[in-house]
C-alpha cells in the first residue's frame, strides 16, 4: 500500500506545556527538541517507522517498555504511567508529544501539564469523533458532523482533551474508526460485533492516521482541532452487503441497531491541515488485508 511522505521539521514554534493557562502572546519561542509517543498502542507501533530514524532523540513509552516496546531500541523506550506520578520524571523535557492514549482522568492530566510536562513543546492528542454529541435530532442521513458540532463534556476524555487544548495549546486529532493490518473490519462483521443495520460508521487507516500525526505536528495550528476520518461514512448495512457479496463474509448479529450514527467530515482536515487521505477505498483496502 501506498505511504505518505512527510518533511518533518523541528523549527516550529509552539505553546509551552509548562504555560497552560497563560495567553498565546505570553507564550515564547522554543528551539528544537526531541519527540516522545506517549502509549504503545496500535497507532504508536505503525508512527514509529515513520520517525524513528530522523533522531536518536525520539522516544516511545509504555507501562511495561520490556513487554510493549520490543520494537524500540533500548535506549529510547520510556516507563511512563499516567496513574503513576512517579514515572512522570521520566519524560525528557523540552520535547515534543504525541498522546496516543485517552487523556483521562482530568485530575491527572491536569497534574501532568500543569507540574511535569516539558519547559517547551507541541502536543498533539489523539482523540476520538466520540466526543461528539449527537442530541435528539431526527434527521436522516444524520446531519455531517464538522469541528464545530457539539461536543459532550461530560465525557471524562473529552474534558481531559479540552483542557489540553484550551489551556496547552495542544491539537487534538479527533479520530474515526481505526483499521488496517491485525484490524480488519471484515473480522468484526465475521464475530458478530457488528451486523447490518442502518448505522452510519467512520473508519481511518492506520498508515493515514500515522502520517496525520506528523503533518498535525508540522503544520497544526496550536489549540484547534481536526476530524481524522476518510471521509466516506458508510452504512453498516452497505459494508454487511458487499462483505457478503465480495468476501463471502456473513455477520451472525440478528438485532440491527437503531442508531442513526455520525457522519464525520474530513474538509478542514484535507483543506486546511492540507492532508490527502491516501487510503480513501475502504473495499479496496480490504481487499489486501
Amino acid at each position: 500500500m501506498p505511504t505518505e511522505t512527510i518533511m518533518f521539521s523541528m523549527d516550529f514554534a509552539a505553546p509551552s506545556l509548562a504555560d497552560c493557562g497563560q495567553s498565546k502572546t505570553e507564550r515564547s519561542i522554543v528551539p528544537p527538541h526531541p519527540l516522545v509517543i506517549l502509549g504503545s498502542g496500535y497507532t504508536a507501533r505503525v508512527l514509529w517507522p515513520l520517525i524513528a530514524g530522523r533522531s536518536p532523540q525520539i522516544f516511545a513509552t509504555s507501562r511495561s517498555p520490556e513487554q510493549h516496546l520490543d520494537y524500540v531500541p533500548v535506549g529510547q523506550r520510556l516507563r511512563f504511567d499516567l496513574a503513576d506520578p512517579e514515572t512522570w520524571p521520566n519524560i525528557p523535557q523540552e520535547t515534543d508529544l504525541i498522546w496516543c492514549f485517552p487523556a483521562a482522568p482530568l485530575n491527572l492530566v491536569q497534574q501532568f501539564a500543569r507540574r511535569l510536562l516539558p519547559t517547551s513543546s507541541r502536543l498533539i492528542v489523539l482523540g476520538s469523533t466520540s466526543a461528539y454529541d449527537l442530541g435528539d435530532s431526527p434527521e436522516y442521513p444524520p446531519n455531517w458532523i464538522d469541528e464545530t458540532s457539539p461536543i459532550d463534556p461530560t465525557k471524562p476524555r473529552v474534558q481531559g482533551e479540552e483542557f489540553l487544548r484550551t489551556d496547552c495549546g495542544a491539537v487534538i486529532l479527533r479520530v474515526a474508526g481505526i483499521y488496517g493490518p491485525g484490524r480488519n473490519p471484515l473480522d468484526w462483521i465475521r464475530r458478530g460485533l457488528v451486523g447490518p443495520s442502518r448505522k452510519y460508521v467512520n473508519l481511518i487507516h492506520v498508515d493515514d492516521l500515522a502520517a496525520i500525526c506528523l503533518a498535525a505536528l508540522e503544520r497544526g495550528t496550536p489549540g484547534d482541532v481536526y476530524n481524522v476520518s476518510d471521509g466516506h461514512p458508510r452504512t453498516w448495512d452497505d459494508l454487511c452487503r458487499t462483505a457478503e457479496q465480495r468476501w463471502h463474509v456473513r455477520s451472525p448479529q440478528a438485532a440491527p441497531s437503531q442508531d442513526a450514527g455520525k457522519r464525520i467530515s474530513n474538509a478542514k482536515l484535507t483543506h486546511k491541515l492540507g492532508y490527502r487521505i491516501r487510503h480513501s477505498d475502504l473495499y479496496e483496502e480490504l481487499d489486501h488485508l
